[in-house]
């Protein structure tokens, strides 16, 4: 029964995962999530810009010292990445530093930060979609996965104007290209950047000197027919 309705879920995706807002985002730690173990898996998904699966397989040891006490820098470690291409090491944040501090699973069988049923493995990752869609459900969020953290964040930092190298460093995309297809580009920035082009406009001087041909000449027209012409000789003509 879950696993088919796991498996409606990824049929049912379409497109790219919709970058939530600070209102949706709100509301999803607030009346979405239920449990602490919940929240504290988004906030990681969402506060460091981590996959789902580099999430579900942190290992206590990525986040506590011995001491139990949380790391300045979560690990995500390499085998665990999309590609297993490099180890990354994350700055813990605020925000995320008040998740952990509270949740300090007890140690597992296998040690996993969000650990499995009895103990054993880790979360399952499409588990952890399930968490994250039955969430978005009862926050009224639509079009949301938990990809949905991963671009959010990422798509905040470029609109911050974080440079895109620093942005892939933190994200662990194998190039620039592929980090570009995460980052959402709203309206409002296509309008600002086509504004800037104002910049290099050039005087339009062709028009310029054909004003000032025809102001000097009408200057010397009789004043009837500058009074035709609507042409005040105090004043430069209003065309």
């Amino acid at each position: 029964m879950l696993l088919s309705a796991l498996a409606a879920v990824k049929v049912d995706r379409h497109g790219k995962a919709k970058v939530l807002t600070q209102e949706e985002i709100q509301r999803l730690f607030s009346e979405g999530l239920l449990t602490l173990r919940d929240r504290t898996l988004c906030a990681v998904m969402l506060y460091t810009a981590c996959r789902v699966r580099e999430a579900v397989t942190l290992s206590l040891r990525d986040v506590y010292d011995s001491k139990r006490r949380v790391r300045p820098e979560l690990i995500i470690r390499k085998g665990n990445t999309k590609g297993k291409l490099d180890t990354r090491t994350i700055p813990v944040m605020d925000d995320l530093r008040r998740y952990l501090e509270v949740y300090k699973p007890k140690p597992s069988e296998d040690g996993y930060l969000f650990p499995g049923n009895w103990g054993r493995g880790h979360l399952h990752e499409e588990y952890a979609s399930l968490i994250f869609r039955e969430g978005c459900r009862r926050a009224d969020i639509e079009g949301a996965s938990t990809h949905s953290c991963r671009r959010t964040a990422l798509t905040i930092m470029h609109r911050n104007n974080v440079p895109l190298r620093v942005i892939q460093e933190i994200s662990g995309h194998r190039n620039l290209e592929q980090l570009q297809r995460y980052l959402e580009v709203e309206q409002e920035q296509v309008r600002g950047a086509i504004a800037m082009l104002s910049m290099i406009s050039p005087v339009p001087t062709e028009l310029i000197a054909e004003e000032t041909w025809n102001t000097a000449h009408r200057q010397k027209l009789p004043k009837k027919i500058r009074k035709e012409l609507y042409i005040d000789p105090a004043q430069s003509p209003p065309f």
